[in-house]
C-alpha cells in the first residue's frame, strides 16, 4: 500500500551515505491522521549502523502551534528492526509493509517511548541498541477522537544523536501539514475483507451519506458476493453511524450469495423533494467470473447484468426493496449496463441524472448518462458521450447544460463532453484530455452555485489520484473557469491505494470527501475551500 513512498527516489543520495552512522534518513509521510486510529504514521527513519554496540539515543521534536496540544492523545516512538543484508542499497523506509489497521502490528514494532506532549517542544528517547547493517524507527501519532477534523498538525525533527552525538538529517519534505480524517470502515469490519467504491451525498437536512461496496470474501470486483453497504453522519463527518445494509439480493433464483453480488453504488439526493436514490448493478447467473466480461447481450438476469434501483425518504435511515430498471434504459445487444459510480445529480428545473456505462454489441465500453423527469418512476436514455470510456460524473455547469466528466481507456487524461439536451447530442469540451491528468481511474465532480459557498464564487471541485502512471496523490482541485484550467489543488494522500473517491459539500465552507486511501478502505476527510482556493 505504501510502495511509492518508501521506494522514492533516495538514489539521489550517494552511495557512502549508506555506510555512515552519522546519517539520519528521514521520510515525512503525506497521508491522513484518521482521529480513530490509535497510530498514524508521522516520520519513517532509517538508519545504518557499521559497529557493533552502536546506540541510537534521542530525537528532539517540534510540534507546530496550528494543532491544540489537548487534541494528542500521545506521539509514540517505534522500533521496526533491520533488513536483509542483500537489500542495504534498498530506498526502503520498512522493514515489512502490511495492510492498515486501526493498531500498529507489534509483531513488527516495538514501542520505545509513548508520551502526552505537554509542550510544543519534545523529546523522544530510545536508547536502542543498533543491529549492524540498516535499522528502522517510525514516529505515531494518536490523535483524540474528538479533534476537529478542520485541524492541522505539523512536526519538525529538529535533531538526533546516535552514540551521544548529533548525526545528520537527510529529510524527504518539510513544512508537510498533516489533516484529520475518520476511517469510515477498516478491512475486517462487520466480517467483511474490503470495502470498495464509495459514493457521498448530503442531504437537504444536512446528513452526509456514504454508500460503498461491501466485499466479503475478497477485493475484487462483481461476480463476488458484494453487497451495498451505507454509512450515515449526522455530525458532519466527525463521527459516523453503525453500518447499514440497503441493497443486498441474498441467494435469489437459488443460487449463492456470491452469485448475487450487486456493486458499484452511485447515490443521488432529489433536492426537491429530499428522497434519496442509490443504483447499483446486480449480476446473476454467470458464475464467478468477472462480470465485466461474463455479462452478455439480453435483458433477463440470466443473461446480462441487471440496474437496480432503493429510495430514502427518511434521510437515508431506511430502504425500499429493490426496483428493476434494466428493461427502462438497456438496449437488448449490450453485453452490460450499469451507473457510473459515485453520485448522481438534481438538474435545476428538477430532473434526476445519472451518469451510466455501457458495453456495446462490439464490447466497446462507452459512457452517457441517464434521467427521469418524473421523480424516478421512470427513466431513459440517450446517446454515449464518448466510446471506450467508463466511469464518469455529471454535473450541471449553466441551465440545462451538464458536463460529463470520464474516466478514459486511453489512458493519462481525463475525456470531458457537454451535452443541452439530455444525452441526444454531445460536444467535446476544450479541456478534454487536456486539463486533468489520470492514471485511469474512477473521478468525482461536483459544482458548487456562488450562493452556496462562503467564496460566492461559482466553483468546480474535482477528485483523483493526480498521476498517470499509478494510482496515488489522492487530490482535490478546484476551477473557477467553468473547467477550462484548475489552478488550486491540495494533496491528500500521496502513497499508493485503489484510488476511487466522491465530493460533497458539507455546509458553506466545506467539502467533504469519501476515498479509498492509503491508510484503509474509506477515508473521510472535511476540507475548507479557503484551503484550496487561496
Amino acid at each position: 500500500m505504501k510502495t511509492f513512498g518508501y521506494l522514492i527516489a533516495f538514489f539521489l543520495f550517494t552511495s557512502c551515505l549508506w555506510a555512515q552512522t552519522d546519517t539520519l534518513f528521514v521520510y515525512e509521510t503525506r497521508t491522513p491522521l484518521l482521529v480513530d486510529r490509535s497510530d498514524n504514521e508521522l516520520l519513517y527513519l532509517r538508519i545504518h549502523s557499521k559497529e557493533k554496540g552502536d546506540t541510537f539515543n534521542q530525537l528532539k521534536l517540534q510540534i507546530g502551534e496550528e494543532i491544540r496540544l489537548s487534541d494528542i492523545k500521545a506521539i509514540k516512538l517505534y522500533y521496526a528492526g533491520t533488513d536483509a543484508p542483500e537489500r542495504k542499497k534498498n530506498s526502503s523506509f520498512v522493514a515489512a509493509s502490511y495492510i492498515p489497521t486501526r493498531e500498529a502490528d507489534l509483531s513488527y514494532s516495538v514501542v520505545k517511548e509513548k508520551t502526552k506532549p505537554k509542550s510544543h517542544d519534545l523529546i523522544l528517547t530510545a536508547n536502542q541498541k543498533l543491529f549492524p547493517g540498516t535499522n528502522y524507527f517510525w514516529i505515531s501519532v494518536e490523535m483524540k477522537p474528538t479533534a476537529s477534523l478542520l485541524s492541522l498538525l505539523k512536526i519538525q525533527l529538529s535533531e538526533a544523536t546516535v552514540n551521544d552525538r548529533l548525526v545528520v538529517l537527510q529529510k524527504t519534505f518539510s513544512d508537510v501539514e498533516h489533516r484529520m480524517g475518520v476511517g469510515v470502515r477498516y478491512p475486517g469490519d462487520d466480517g467483511s475483507v474490503a470495502y470498495r467504491i464509495p459514493g457521498l451525498v448530503t442531504t437537504k437536512k444536512g446528513t452526509l451519506l456514504g454508500v460503498y461496496d461491501v466485499r466479503y470474501k475478497h477485493s475484487g470486483d462483481l461476480q463476488a458476493d458484494v453487497n451495498i453497504g451505507l454509512s450515515r453522519s449526522t455530525d458532519k463527518g466527525q463521527t459516523w453511524e453503525k453500518m447499514r445494509i440497503i441493497m443486498d439480493q441474498g441467494e435469489y433464483g437459488g443460487l449463492p450469495e456470491a452469485q448475487n453480488g450487486i456493486g458499484d453504488p452511485s447515490i443521488l439526493v432529489d433536492e426537491e423533494t429530499g428522497t434519496i436514490w442509490t443504483v447499483a448493478a446486480w449480476t446473476h447467473g454467470m458464475g464467478t467470473g468477472r462480470a465485466w466480461t461474463n455479462s452478455l447481450q439480453g435483458m433477463a438476469p440470466e443473461e446480462t447484468a441487471q440496474l437496480m434501483l432503493t429510495k430514502s425518504v427518511d434521510d437515508g435511515k431506511s430502504w425500499s426493496p429493490l426496483i428493476n430498471i434494466t428493461a427502462q434504459v438497456k438496449d437488448p445487444s449490450w453485453h452490460f449496463l450499469l451507473q457510473g459510480p459515485g453520485r448522481g445529480i438534481t438538474m435545476s428545473d428538477g430532473t434526476l441524472v445519472f451518469p451510466i456505462q455501457f458495453i456495446d454489441k462490439d464490447r466497446i465500453p462507452n459512457a452517457g448518462i441517464m434521467y427521469s423527469k418524473d421523480k424516478g418512476k421512470n427513466w431513459k436514455l440517450h446517446n454515449a458521450a464518448r466510446s471506450n470510456t467508463t466511469e464518469a460524473q455529471v454535473c450541471e455547469v449553466e441551465p440545462g447544460v451538464l458536463m460529463l466528466n470520464m474516466r478514459d481507456n486511453r489512458g493519462g487524461s481525463r475525456a470531458v463532453s457537454i451535452t443541452r439536451d439530455l444525452g441526444q447530442t454531445w460536444e467535446e469540451h476544450p479541456s478534454s484530455r487536456k486539463a486533468l491528468r489520470e492514471p485511469v481511474c474512477m473521478a468525482s465532480l461536483i459544482k458548487v452555485d456562488a450562493a452556496d459557498n462562503v467564496l460566492g464564487k461559482k466553483i468546480l471541485l474535482f477528485s483523483n489520484p493526480d498521476a498517470t502512471n499509478g494510482r496515488y496523490n489522492m487530490t482535490i482541485k478546484a476551477s473557477l473557469d467553468g473547467g477550462l484550467t484548475w489552478p488550486y489543488q491540495l494533496l491528500l494522500d500521496a502513497e499508493e491505494s485503489w484510488g476511487y473517491s466522491c465530493l460533497s459539500m458539507v455546509d458553506k465552507e466545506t467539502v467533504g470527501i469519501l476515498y479509498e486511501s492509503s491508510q484503509t478502505h474509506m477515508v473521510f476527510q472535511r476540507i475548507r475551500l479557503t484551503d484550496l482556493i487561496k
